[in-house]
């Protein structure tokens, strides 16, 4: 089975969600809030300081908007982990735009 595309449609979707996060859960937070890029099927949300995108999380599209795969930034290793699960938010991913972004608040506090 071909895996799943992130087409520029779900690239607006996530966009929209992330952008809706932003406003309702950290608006007046400086640093706080989520930025997305992209590179093939995965979209990786970080904090903008700058000019340096700060990396939080991976997510990798599985066809499905409430369903993203989930990998974590490991600043003590540069990469990120979709194996590690022990660090603090772990228990927000729940598939969702919106739980990477709360685990990633609770994982990397700004």
């Amino acid at each position: 089975m071909p895996k799943p595309k992130l087409t520029p449609e779900i690239k607006l979707q996530a966009d929209a969600i992330v952008a809706r996060f932003n406003v309702e859960r950290l608006r007046g937070q400086p640093g706080a809030h989520y930025v997305t890029n992209y590179r093939g099927v995965h979209l990786y949300l970080g904090r903008q300081h700058g000019d340096q995108f700060e990396p939080i999380c991976r997510l990798t599209y599985a066809g499905d908007m409430n369903h993203w795969d989930f990998a974590i930034y490991k600043y003590s290793s540069g990469r990120y982990d979709p194996e590690e699960w022990f660090f603090p938010g772990a228990e927000e991913v729940d598939g969702a735009i919106e739980g990477a972004m709360r685990a990633g608040l609770k994982a990397y506090p700004s």
